[in-house]
């Protein structure tokens, strides 16, 4: 907390490590919040010392003379009023203040008044009147004074809705204002919205119901009109009501739970209603991409200027930047834009002004160019035209622009119009209207003439299906079908705006496959510091935080050095675990009970005595250690292949006769299912003793268990890491990044950077695995790292401070075992 204070002081950007169970938010929590507190009370002194008329800057005396050469009556002049100007500023912000505040306490204390708005809604029903409906408050109370801001960010909802609680539950939980933002998916009330699922047509539905808002009150406002044409408008998306449900928010801390409630409660939109209170927070709590992502900080209202920014769990944030600013299309999309927007052209033609009809005509080029690049015709069925050169290329922005014949024309200018005419969104509408599969066929003109149009995007969809469906798979096909049904222009947009970038910072992957409908174009982003650098230039401090952070050399050297952040500026902070020493065993394994090297390489791990002699050592722990035993490997594809091989060796029933045996699934909704399982089994078998201890769980490296799962106590009393879970080094993404990095970057220690960078990607999945076993202060568990490479120095130092202080490198099998026999005999007696 002490450091965290000073580097907020002093405007510094601070990474700093805190493992879990160590209270990290709490210490997050409070150094920030008290830091927040001591500055306010510092400008309010100020202020109160300039409206006293005792500025520590006094005029200048008479009979001196400026630099510039001004008299000193004239500079004596300019510096009273600057005073003047300073000090009526102050006190209209007083004013403002004192009106909001004065307002929160009302409503804080008197009940009625809290819910006068939500009853005068009921009583007037359906039909909302402004003029009757007006809070006594004008609207001057959003022109707010400057507020120091805490922007607070994690990566997911829930993570977010922890963080809330806990500020709820501290000493700051009364008095803070803290606001939560998130997507509409998360956030929207109005069922009817919320059952569209997808989140790219949650928005335009939303969007589209506000524009149906505005044109019904122009339409009220002329009586000239015959034919009113009825649609749908959000009944949630009233000024009045979300003006009181700002209020609500800043009165008492909510997580996005009780948000949603709340706009339920008092029939207001949480989205916009939480964006209203913005300017009057003091803590603002949002996911990542809302904060990293430029365009989306700036349509939800989002100042940095001065403001400060705790980003927590950050250990994956240069691949969060990357991926949030990295974009693929496919030929599908580019063929079935094409269509749609040709189609749209043609129906309007006679009603677009000149310069859009430009700007269509050159999106529909750089469309016909990007199929073009990937070998097919644009006007033909993607999914039947077959692809001549299949394979990945990879190519530089400006190769890309030059090869496709698309240099020429002004990508800025292109995206700016797409930005401005909210082209894809009316494309969407068009689509929904005129072409989309699922529409209601009406049996007119207009749905004649669009015929040709549904036809093309069913066979789209059809062709599409075909390569991507699997018949055991239905509900992810439903998801894909509804995807596809909204427009594609806005990934295509994205697209776009990806090669607006310096073509030093990334690169085009062309990806050649079967057919023109499979191939895609994708956008790679090289350097991440381009677009982090923005964050660090505004704001007055940045603090990167995480439960695991090494190796953080990626961090500095990769985001903060590469974004001109001055080394003096950095500081770094790591804290030990909380947990005694004698509660942790980590152990590197370097042979196996058969006396087998353990050295899991490509080459290697697939021989028969490596994984042989894997299932040798786990049916030895498995015989030791009591309940749950959690064994990482590098990919699912090996853990698919172990599992078979044991299968057919009988090890697996070896194994099954002390833990019964989980294995982690690759679709994200049957991960809950399978850990309810491997829960409920350990604790059947605790309190039914018995030849059975308890569950052996096969997970992966980087899958949904290695992150943001908690295997605390009796569900994670050994964690076994299988060999080094290095990346596939023959990926065209990664050898494209290894060599920017060789290009770019100083050698460190000796090392190539391309090499330190597939020791720290390995290194951190690693970490976070083995992280998952210790959650709290009591907790006990023993770590079992499969490999000899991991005592080699430059790999050992990558560990986390607190794992590395206390393990032991066993050569042989048998003292390792010896060692991990008499830990959990000590514990278990000691329990």
């Amino acid at each position: 907390m002490e450091a965290l204070y000073g580097a907020l002081e002093a405007g510094r950007v601070g990474i700093f490590e805190s493992p879990t169970g160590t209270g990290k938010s709490l210490s997050l929590i409070c150094g920030a919040l008290s830091w927040l507190r001591d500055l306010e009370e510092k400008k309010r002194q100020e202020e109160a010392r300039l409206l006293e008329g005792l500025s520590p800057a006094e005029p200048g005396h008479p009979g001196s003379t400026d630099t510039a050469g001004e008299p000193d009556w004239v500079t004596a002049f300019v510096q009273r009023k600057e005073e003047r100007d300073k000090v009526d500023r102050l006190k209209e912000e007083q004013i403002r203040r004192k009106k909001r505040e004065d307002r929160l306490e009302k409503i804080r204390n008197n009940v009625q008044l809290k819910y006068a708005a939500k009853r005068k809604f009921m009583v007037m029903g359906t039909e909302y009147h402004p003029k009757e409906a007006r809070l006594e408050e004008d609207d001057d109370d959003l022109e707010e004074e400057h507020v120091t801001k805490i922007y607070y960010c994690s990566r997911t909802h829930s993570q977010l809705s922890q963080f809330v609680r806990e500020v709820q539950k501290s000493p700051f939980g009364k008095d803070t204002r803290l606001v939560s933002l998130g997507s509409r998916q998360n956030l929207c009330v109005n069922e009817e919205v919320r059952r569209l699922g997808a989140l790219q047509l949650i928005n335009d539905r939303c969007m589209e119901m506000q524009k149906n808002k505005h044109e019904k009150k122009s339409d009220e406002e002329n009586e000239g009109k015959k034919r009113r044409v009825s649609r749908a408008v959000c009944p949630f998306y009233s000024y009045e009501q979300m003006q009181f449900l700002r209020d609500e928010v800043l009165v008492e801390v909510k997580d996005i739970e009780q948000l949603v409630s709340l706009g339920r409660e008092t029939k207001a939109c949480p989205y916009y209603g939480s964006r209203y209170a913005i300017p009057a927070a003091q803590l603002v709590v949002l996911p990542y991409q809302m904060l990293l992502h430029e365009p989306t900080r700036s349509a939800a209202g989002i100042k940095l200027k001065d403001q400060v920014v705790i980003i927590d769990e950050a250990h994956n944030l240069i691949d969060t930047i990357t991926c949030i600013h990295s974009a693929e299309v496919s030929g599908s999309q580019l063929c079935c834009a094409h269509s749609q927007l040709s189609q749209y052209m043609e129906r309007y033609r006679k009603r677009l002004k000149a310069k859009n009809l430009m700007y269509i005509k050159q999106i529909l080029y750089l469309l016909e160019r990007f199929v073009a690049m990937l070998g097919g015709n644009v006007n033909q069925n993607p999914g039947c035209q077959t692809v001549s050169q299949t394979g990945t290329v990879l190519k530089s922005i400006n190769d890309f622009l030059f090869q496709s014949q698309i240099d020429n024309i002004n990508l800025f200018k292109v995206q700016r119009y797409c930005e401005k005419s909210l082209i894809s969104r009316k494309l969407f509408g068009f689509v929904e209207r005129y072409g989309g599969p699922a529409a209601a066929v009406k049996n007119n003109k207009e749905n004649q003439k669009m015929a040709g149009l549904q036809n093309f995007l069913l066979t789209l969809q059809q062709g599409s299906d075909k390569k991507e469906g699997t018949p055991q798979s239905p509900p992810v096909e439903a998801e894909n079908d509804q995807l596809r049904a909204a427009s594609p222009l806005m990934q295509i947009e994205g697209f776009l705006s990806a090669l607006t970038n310096a073509n030093q910072d990334g690169r085009v992957i062309l990806n050649r496959q079967g057919t023109v409908g499979q191939s895609s174009l994708k956008f790679l982003l090289l350097n991440p510091a381009v677009h982090f650098a923005k964050v660090v230039e505004e704001c007055r401090a940045v603090i990167i935080a995480g439960g695991t952070m090494q190796p953080v050399a990626d961090f500095r050297e990769q985001l903060l050095s590469c974004a001109g952040v001055d080394p003096a500026r950095v500081l770094e902070f790591s804290c030990g675990h909380v947990i005694p020493p004698e509660n942790i065993l980590p152990i590197i394994l370097c042979n196996g009970p058969s006396n087998q090297q353990l050295e899991f390489t490509y080459q290697t791990r697939d021989l028969p005595q490596m994984m042989d002699e894997t299932g040798r050592i786990l049916c030895n722990l498995c015989n030791v250690i009591p309940g749950g035993v959690v064994c990482f490997f590098p990919s699912y594809e090996y853990e698919k292949q172990v599992y078979a091989h044991w299968e057919k060796t009988g090890l697996l029933t070896r194994l099954a006769t002390k833990k019964k045996i989980f294995q982690e699934p690759k679709k994200a909704n049957q991960v809950e299912q399978v850990l309810v399982e491997y829960a409920k089994c350990i604790k059947r078998c605790s309190q039914a003793g018995g030849q059975m201890t308890g569950a052996l769980l096969l997970s992966v490296v980087g899958g949904k268990m290695s992150e943001g799962i908690n295997f605390s106590d009796d569900l994670g009393r050994c964690v076994i890491m299988v060999g080094m879970p290095y990346p596939n080094i023959k990926s065209p993404e990664l050898q494209e990044k290894m060599a920017w990095l060789d290009k770019t970057m100083p050698r460190a220690a000796g090392q190539a950077p391309s090499r330190v960078l597939i020791e720290n990607l390995c290194m951190k999945a690693v970490n976070q695995s083995i992280g998952r076993a210790i959650r709290h202060q009591k907790d006990f568990a023993s770590i079992l790292l499969l490999d000899h490479r991991y005592a080699r120095p430059a790999i050992f130092n990558k560990l986390p401070q607190w794992i590395r202080e206390r393990t032991q490198v066993k050569p042989a099998f048998g003292s390792a075992f010896a060692e991990l026999r008499k830990f959990h005999r000590g514990k278990l007696d000691v329990l």
